[in-house]
């Protein structure tokens, strides 16, 4: 434990942080399941709104930097070519 008072600031600040980023990632693990599970079911008007959703956290989360750019456009190709194949 750290004894200098900066030092148990950005313990706080780090432990803060890292619980957000934690959600963030849980809630971005969410919406791309809601996706799957709406491709697996075959229904794509569910999977359309689905999809718009899924891609919108994925965005967000590589600009919050929670995902690498080339993960986050990885993910969205292959949920794309997921949601043309329903068609």
């Amino acid at each position: 434990m750290p004894n200098i008072k900066s030092a148990k600031k950005r313990v706080l600040v780090s432990q803060t942080k890292a619980m957000q980023n934690k959600a963030a990632k849980s809630a971005l693990k969410t919406d791309i399941k809601k996706f799957e599970a709406a491709v697996a079911e075959g229904n794509r008007s569910e999977a359309d709104v689905a999809y718009k959703v899924a891609v919108k956290a994925v965005d967000k989360a590589a600009a919050k930097g929670l995902l690498h750019k080339n993960n986050a456009a990885n993910k969205k190709s292959s949920m794309t070519i997921k949601l043309n194949k329903l068609a």
